[in-house]
């Protein structure tokens, strides 16, 4: 048996009801204007702000605590240009045969196509790639649990914390992804989950006029 973990108090505050709800509500505002974008403008962001969601994203919770993930974030524009190359090579193949037509009738709301020139355009593109196993302070080979589900929330908090600083992004899965690693010269154990472009929305930048599911179509509940 090993040394039972080091515990330290939890840092909580129990917030006045009235204080609570007002936050929540803001929050559902705020993340209510949240749209995904495919147009994006060239304006720079600092990467202190990349950074910034990056720690934030790592604040997720996620299975025995190993944090299986790495944010890779990438502002070279010949880099940007390979990634769009690749990108569209694969997209071309999904929108000329590879998606079945179900897949396809379901985006033709969205208009979307094999063309990605945004992925030049913006600012950032950030890859999140989940990691199957890590290694310890050893070199020992060690297994990740709930990488998926994990890697999944902390995706998610990435996307508030952009939307919150005001830039936008979109959930970008060129699948496959595999060139993903091989541009940005990833070892193994890492798989790309999501790319994100990430930057400022382009001046007219117009988005399909979708109407989100109600309280009542996304949840149930059951009380004594």
């Amino acid at each position: 048996m090993g040394q039972p973990p080091r515990s330290i108090p939890l840092d909580f505050s129990r917030r006045d009801p009235a204080d609570s709800d007002e936050r929540a509500r803001a929050f559902h505002e705020e993340m209510e204007r949240r749209r995904s974008v495919r147009e994006f403008s060239p304006d720079p962001v600092p990467r202190a702000w990349i950074e910034r969601a990056i720690l934030t994203a790592s604040s997720a919770p996620s299975g025995a605590h190993r944090q299986p993930w790495r944010f890779v974030a990438v502002s070279d524009p010949a880099v940007k240009r390979e990634i769009r190359l690749a990108a569209e090579e694969e997209e071309r193949k999904n929108y000329g045969g590879r998606m079945p037509d179900d897949w396809l009738e379901a985006l033709a709301p969205i208009g979307t196509d094999a063309e990605k020139p945004y992925l030049e355009v913006v600012p950032w593109l950030v890859v999140c790639f989940e990691e199957g196993h890590s290694f310890d302070a050893e070199g020992e080979r060690r297994k990740n649990y709930y990488v998926k589900e994990s890697v999944g929330i902390a995706c998610g908090l990435f996307i508030a914390a952009l939307h919150r600083m005001g830039l936008a992004t979109l959930t970008h899965t060129p699948s496959p992804m595999g060139f993903l690693g091989k541009i940005l010269e990833r070892p193994a154990q890492e798989r790309p989950f999501l790319l994100f472009p990430v930057g400022y929305p382009a001046e007219g930048t117009v988005v399909p006029d979708l109407r989100r599911k109600s309280l009542e179509e996304v949840s149930a509940f059951i009380e004594g």
